[in-house]
């Protein structure tokens, strides 16, 4: 763990562990616990945790792609599409991030 806070990939792929995490928390349960308990504390609280973490992996992932030289259309976007699809972050560490020279 500490030699990922080391390098800017590897910080990139903890904002990707933790926005992932965020998003499924906020999809697989506080929304069902609003909607269906009628209970929004969770949401209200999940809601601006994942929208900070949303932004700064953003920013991180152009950031890094700027740094590491991606070529935009070949890993950026696919970085960046990743945040919006349950588990997709996950997914995009396994097959491009944890590939990544530093």
């Amino acid at each position: 763990m500490i030699q990922l806070l080391k390098t800017s990939v590897g910080r990139l792929r903890i904002i990707a562990f933790l926005e992932g995490v965020s998003l499924l928390i906020l999809v697989f349960i506080a929304v069902p616990l609003k909607y269906y308990l009628h209970d929004p504390v969770l949401t209200k609280v999940m809601g601006p945790v994942h929208g900070m973490l949303f932004l700064l992996f953003v920013f991180n992932t152009l950031s890094v792609g700027v740094a590491q030289q991606w070529r935009f259309g070949t890993t950026t976007w696919k970085v960046l599409v990743a945040c919006f699809i349950p588990f997709g972050t996950f997914y995009i560490d396994k097959k491009i991030l944890r590939h990544q020279q530093v």
